[in-house]
């Protein structure tokens, strides 16, 4: 009776070795498997998307006691995901009054149609500045094909144009686009900081995409000449405009004076959503909660592989391949964007750029990198996937009609963002 006493008693109380190796076996296949997801867009057999995958990856590792229930608030960063909500909301109202709209059609209409593909690459660059780059593609595809179709144009150049300038001009600010959101937070770099050292990499790559897209799909096209009076503007109520354009002006202020953006964002989304005509439930439509729910569990994931010794193996091997480098991180991070989507390839990078001799520059890197190569392929990032779907019904984009463009504008880009960043650091 007592054997089995003792037999029992070894069966229920594992040793903590035994505990140990289960755990770390447990975080190395939840690490794989998310990650796999992150990079086949699915799980092989099951309907399983990204964000599916953070979440199942976030239960795993608090399953396995690999993060501590009572430890879990502290590897989420909050003030990344404030950001990132309150900027939906703020772009989410902007878009429900019309402003993109009106805006985009304000600079489009009455261009000679020769002039049109650098007016689309300058708009969408300049709006994704400031703005998730995401939603400027969203409204500027509708634009785009109805101009093209007035003005009997092919409409490929620009909804390409679209894609490419969008990502390129969002790597300008902290407020581009995801990626730049999480990097802001984790590097504490100013708002201003971060436009200064990387606005100049936006503004050349706008040019070098318009010259390839321009060499490559547009050199040879005669433009018929305009007959009609141009692309009506959309009607725009001001009533409803002018408190979300006051809101906007005084949070881009503050982010240049140094107030922390997640709370410059949270105040003026917090004051926009005090109205009397916007119903709230549209503008809570706006907002993409998968993306929240995704970045909440990739924390989680990322912090469990870095409590079981995961990110410290990945580290020794950047040691190995010598990527404290500028020029082979930037080449690092832009394959890595490729293979696992650029979010998840920063939260993975994100413990190398603390050891570089020069950190803020290598946050800049893994800024200018992990946004530029997005370019690459129609899924390099979120925006090309809005483009390609949202112009399905009228325009079908190919894999190597994309790829053909792409591949150009990201090793341009690249080269030109790289030579900067290593000019001035």
């Amino acid at each position: 009776m007592s054997c089995a006493c003792a037999a029992a008693n070894n069966m229920v109380h594992l040793s903590p070795t035994t505990v140990f190796d289960v755990q770390t076996l447990a975080a190395f296949a939840i690490f794989l498997a998310s990650y796999l997801v992150f990079a086949l867009g699915k799980f092989p057999g099951l309907k399983i998307d990204r964000a599916g995958a953070a979440i199942i990856g976030a239960v795993g590792m608090v399953a396995f006691r690999i993060v501590h229930p009572a430890d879990a608030l502290r590897f989420i960063d909050f003030p990344t995901l404030v950001l990132l909500f309150s900027m939906m909301l703020i772009v989410g109202n902007l878009h429900l009054v019309g402003f993109f709209e009106w805006n985009a059609e304000m600079v489009l209409r009455r261009l000679k149609p020769s002039r049109l593909l650098p007016a689309v690459v300058f708009t969408s660059g300049l709006l994704s500045a400031f703005f998730v780059n995401d939603i400027v593609c969203l409204v500027m595809v509708p634009f785009v094909l109805s101009i093209t179709r007035r003005l009997r144009l092919e409409p490929l150049p620009y909804l390409l144009a679209v894609a490419t300038a969008s990502n390129i001009g969002s790597v300008a600010s902290i407020t581009g686009n995801p990626q730049n959101m999480l990097i802001g937070s984790f590097s504490h770099i100013s708002y201003r900081d971060f436009l200064l050292h990387l606005g100049p990499v936006a503004v050349v790559g706008l040019f070098l995409d318009w010259m390839v897209l321009h060499w490559m799909l547009m050199r040879k096209v005669k433009h018929a000449e305009l007959v009609n009076d141009g692309i009506p503007l959309p009607p725009l109520d001001l009533s409803r405009l002018t408190k979300p354009a006051i809101v906007v002006t005084a949070v881009v202020i503050a982010f240049f004076v140094g107030v922390p953006p997640a709370m410059a964002a949270a105040l003026g989304a917090a004051v926009l959503l005090i109205t009397r005509t916007l119903e709230p439930r549209k503008l809570y439509e706006e907002v993409d909660w998968g993306l929240l729910v995704f970045f909440v569990g990739l924390f989680l994931i990322v912090g469990g592989a870095e409590k079981a010794g995961i990110i410290g193996e990945f580290l020794g091997v950047a040691e190995h391949w010598n990527l404290h480098n500028l020029g082979g991180f930037t080449v690092a991070v832009s394959l890595l964007s490729n293979i696992v989507s650029n979010v998840p390839a920063v939260m993975l990078l994100k413990s190398l750029a603390p050891n570089f001799a020069n950190p803020h520059t290598a946050w800049l890197v893994l800024a200018m990198a992990s946004t530029l190569a997005g370019n690459l392929t129609i899924t390099g990032s979120v925006a090309n996937i809005i483009v390609v779907e949202s112009a399905k019904p009228e325009v079908k984009i190919g894999f190597w009609e994309y790829f053909r463009v792409g591949l150009p504008i990201t090793v341009m880009t690249l080269i030109v963002g790289w030579a900067w960043l290593e000019w001035v650091k």
